[in-house]
């Protein structure tokens, strides 16, 4: 039976003695390839206008309402208040209880109903849109 050699007494391999350079050009050169172009800075243009003017004025409405309504006093308490412990939610002048909960699930499937129905009527070709760009081929009527 032949046994095989010693790993630790075999003689070096050629390229573990080949100088560091003929080794470095043994070895592919990695590229790096990017699937995103670098393109130029993008920076944000200062808007100004009419419909920008109105969504801060909703901005700072909706921000006023929402840090201001619990400090608004209603009949002796808070006007909007959740009192999680009692299981009461007292919304201005009503008292809801959970089991109450059912009725505002009716009420936001209706407002999700009216949103595709006012949708899907004044949408590209109702009313909303101006009669010049309505049932054009850009904006068929399918």
């Amino acid at each position: 039976m032949t046994s095989s050699p010693d790993p630790k007494s075999t003689a070096p391999s050629e390229a573990a003695t080949a100088p560091p350079a003929a080794a470095a050009a043994a070895q592919p050169e990695e590229v790096l390839i990017s699937l995103y172009q670098s393109g130029k800075a993008i920076y944000a243009k200062a808007v100004d206008g009419f419909f920008s003017k109105w969504r801060w004025a909703a901005v700072w409405i909706t921000q006023i309402v929402f840090y201001g309504l619990p400090w608004l006093e209603w009949n002796a308490r808070q006007a909007v208040l959740f009192d999680l412990e009692a299981r009461r939610f007292y919304i201005f002048g009503l008292v809801l209880y959970p089991q109450d909960f059912i009725y505002l699930t009716g009420l936001l499937i209706i407002a999700a109903l009216a949103l595709f129905l006012f949708t899907a009527v004044a949408g590209a070709c109702g009313a909303a849109m101006p009669a010049r760009k309505r049932c054009t081929p850009k904006f068929s009527c399918g």
